[in-house]
């Protein structure tokens, strides 16, 4: 791992066009051999994505492969490289709303777009925010990824471990720390509800919607994107959402995943199509992956 760190550390020299080429080759080489992941990526857009024929989803099935590549060995850049070559590289728009955020407590939601990451960066570089963070298996990996995303907010307070509750993230919106999340993985049945994602029933996170309620704060989507040409990435926030949560839990959380199906239908090669984002099923619903 040391080593694969080492190679990462020396590709952030590169320029950003040679390494998303080299990030591409990549992913078009775990399409080919990653079967299992190709499957479920396939699973899924068939079941999204109906209208489109066959070979319409086979192309986006690799073309997901290939984005998803490009942005972990993009990842180099976001962790290693300059503060002033981050700015010139990511694109936000209209911009980092900061002020607003200090206004009351926030839930920037983040949907699961491969180039995620940046938006963690670009928050960062223009005040501290707080997240969820999974402890992963390897050590040395871990210390790295931890390292990287509190690279602009050192303070330890700002990675929250999944297991500890509500309660700190509680804390942290009130205390005026805005809290990045990732609302749209399948996580069990806890804390989720079944609402339709593309139509087919998802268990989802009701963790947005209940936040704000607590907290009395507001959601502002934040999506990313690749900017074509290899010239960065865009990191765009979206208005705040009026009149969230309301008084219908269920409502609120279908209206979350609606958004997030209309910004997938806008480039859904670059959402993370890999995940089993239908494990979970309701009672008596077979696994649409084979029982895997």
């Amino acid at each position: 791992m040391r080593l694969l760190l080492g190679l990462m550390w020396l590709l952030h020299w590169l320029p950003l066009p040679l390494l998303g080429r080299i990030g591409n080759a990549a992913g078009s080489l775990l399409y080919a051999l990653m079967r299992e992941r190709r499957r479920i990526t396939l699973t899924n857009l068939g079941l999204c994505l109906p209208e489109l024929s066959n070979a319409a989803r086979a192309r986006i099935a690799r073309a997901h492969f290939r984005a998803y590549a490009r942005s972990v060995l993009e990842r180099a850049i976001l962790w290693w490289a300059p503060e002033s070559r981050l700015r010139r590289l990511i694109h936000v728009d209209p911009a980092v709303p900061t002020a607003l955020a200090a206004q009351r407590p926030t839930i920037f939601l983040c949907p699961h777009f491969v180039c995620l990451e940046t938006a963690g960066v670009a928050i960062t570089m223009d005040g501290p925010a707080c997240s969820i963070y999974s402890r992963q298996r390897n050590r040395i990996f871990d210390e790295a990824l931890r390292r990287g995303r509190l690279r602009f907010t050192p303070d330890e307070s700002n990675l929250m471990a999944r297991d500890a509750g509500i309660k700190p993230i509680i804390r942290a919106m009130r205390g005026g720390r805005p809290f990045l999340m990732l609302p749209d993985m399948d996580f069990g049945r806890k804390e989720s509800i079944f609402v339709p994602f593309f139509g087919i029933p998802a268990a989802t996170l009701t963790a947005p919607a209940r936040l704000a309620a607590t907290t009395g704060g507001q959601v502002i989507p934040v999506v990313t994107r690749f900017l074509p040409d290899y010239r960065g990435w865009e990191v765009r926030f979206h208005p705040p959402w009026e009149d969230y949560p309301g008084d219908d839990i269920e409502a609120a959380t279908r209206r979350m995943n609606a958004f997030i199906e209309e910004r997938i239908r806008e480039a859904p090669a670059e959402y993370f199509w890999s995940h089993k984002r239908f494990k979970t099923r309701p009672e008596g619903l077979p696994s649409v992956y084979d029982g895997r």
